[in-house]
């Protein structure tokens, strides 16, 4: 029995942290209302064009100011209370999702405003972020990381699952106003729990190690300072490159439709299966995700060549129950793979740090799923839908093998050693890898 209960999720910060709890609850609903907004711009950009294209326009619309936005909330979330942050950057999405509630009741619903409104929440999530991501560890505790991790990991796939449902229904029902109304309403409640958060204020500037000048310069020589951070930290470095290996080539859900008509027989509710697979997995996988907490490295790589491998059978199956089973795999390895980069990019980084890190690690999540979708669909256009899905399986299979084999410090990394509080400075049993690069001037490496 106890082995068992060590593999359930472990809720303890939820338990005993009550700015947790509310964090927690407040992203779960605004990510809920994120993705019910999502389904509706979807329809509504079609019932205004009738183009497919234009709905992945609208999407890059969102991408691009998300990436600006991750990288300068990178630099606020190092000099600004982080609480306040998250509150001056979520506060506005309320309007924004009462504009787009307000366009769609009008009798000429108005394409530009969608466009507006969806750069705009791309730049305001990006610019909070970060400043979510460095409070964990102040909120939830770094003995707790895993765990938190693997919380809003969960809600997340939640928050898939229910998300679309809902979005679905209200726009089926009440219509699409509603369910932007929904949106706003769960961005208020978010703001208005922000506030009950207890401040987290900012690191000195002699901890945050700020750049000289001001303004605009010092703001890029801080950025800079996470930039120079991540290269001579041979863990954190190894955790953007595997989450790169991750997703590069391998993001199949745009040849999900061509699967299921060219290799399953299957229509719709084919199509639907696919999508639903890997959120089932990623849910048994935050279920089962108490074990984590004692593990490292060597857990990370196994749940990457998971993912990688489970692709690779999707591509080589014909089989509909085998692919959503193996779907179902590769998603839980991506929950198990998401909750420990996550835990040990945070275990590895100073609190000083954290926000410009963050956002790194924010822009990479952003950038490195628009090159896998785009990869996938050139590859399925040079081969076939499943041959793209083996293939980009078999990359990342050797580009994880490549990336741990050069990082050996990676795989030794484990949770429960912090960074010390300056910027480069080693934890105990930190080691310098062999690897070309490993000797930066002046750093340290660092274990998670």
């Amino acid at each position: 029995m106890p082995r068992l209960s060590g593999l359930v999720m472990d809720v303890s910060p939820l338990r005993e942290n009550r700015d947790f709890r509310l964090l927690y609850a407040g992203f779960l609903g605004a990510m809920v209302g994120t993705l019910m907004t999502a389904v509706a711009v979807s329809v509504q950009v079609y019932d205004l064009t009738g183009s497919s294209l234009q709905i992945g326009l609208v999407s890059l619309a969102r991408a691009l100011p998300l990436v600006v936005g991750v990288l300068v909330g990178g630099v606020l979330a190092d000099r600004m209370d982080r609480r306040d942050l998250m509150v001056v950057t979520r506060l506005p999405l309320v309007l924004v999702a009462a504009a787009l509630a307000v366009n769609a009741l009008v009798p000429s619903p108005q394409l530009w405003v969608i466009y507006a409104a969806t750069a705009a929440t791309g730049l305001l999530a990006g610019l909070g972020g970060p400043a979510m991501l460095a409070a964990i560890p102040a909120l939830a505790g770094t003995e707790r990381l895993a765990a938190a991790g693997a919380l809003l990991s969960g809600s997340t796939q939640l928050a898939a699952l229910v998300g679309p449902a809902v979005g679905g229904a209200l726009i089926a029902g009440p219509g699409l106003a509603a369910c932007y109304a929904v949106d706003a309403a769960g961005f208020l409640v978010f703001t208005v729990a922000l506030f009950f958060v207890k401040p987290l204020p900012v690191p000195s500037a002699a901890d945050r190690g700020a750049a000289p000048g001001k303004g605009v310069r010092q703001a890029f020589g801080s950025l800079a300072d996470g930039l120079r951070f991540v290269r001579r930290h041979r863990v954190v470095l190894g955790l953007l490159l595997i989450d790169a290996a991750a997703m590069v080539f391998t993001m199949p859900q745009a040849l999900y439709p061509a699967l299921a008509d060219e290799r399953f027989g299957g229509g719709a509710a084919a199509v639907g299966l696919l999508y639903a697979a890997p959120a089932f997995g990623a849910l048994v996988g935050a279920a089962t995700s108490g074990w984590t907490a004692r593990a490292g490295g060597h857990a990370l790589v196994g749940a990457v060549l998971l993912w990688g491998a489970a692709l690779t059978g999707v591509g080589l199956s014909a089989w509909l129950p085998l692919a959503l089973v193996l779907l179902a795999l590769a998603g839980f390895g991506d929950l198990i793979s998401e909750t420990l980069r996550s835990a040990l990019l945070q275990h590895g980084t100073p609190d000083a740090l954290r926000g410009r890190v963050s956002s790194l690690w924010m822009a990479q999540a952003t950038v490195s799923p628009a090159l896998g979708n785009a990869a996938v669909g050139f590859l399925a256009e040079l081969t076939s839908p499943a041959a793209a899905v083996t293939v980009g399986g078999l990359i990342c299979v050797v580009a994880t093998v490549a990336v741990a084999a050069a990082f050996p410090s990676l795989r030794r990394a484990r949770l429960g050693v912090a960074a010390d509080a300056g910027g480069t400075g080693a934890a105990p049993g930190a080691e310098r890898d062999s690897a070309p690069g490993a000797a930066e001037a002046g750093a340290s490496d660092v274990r998670g």
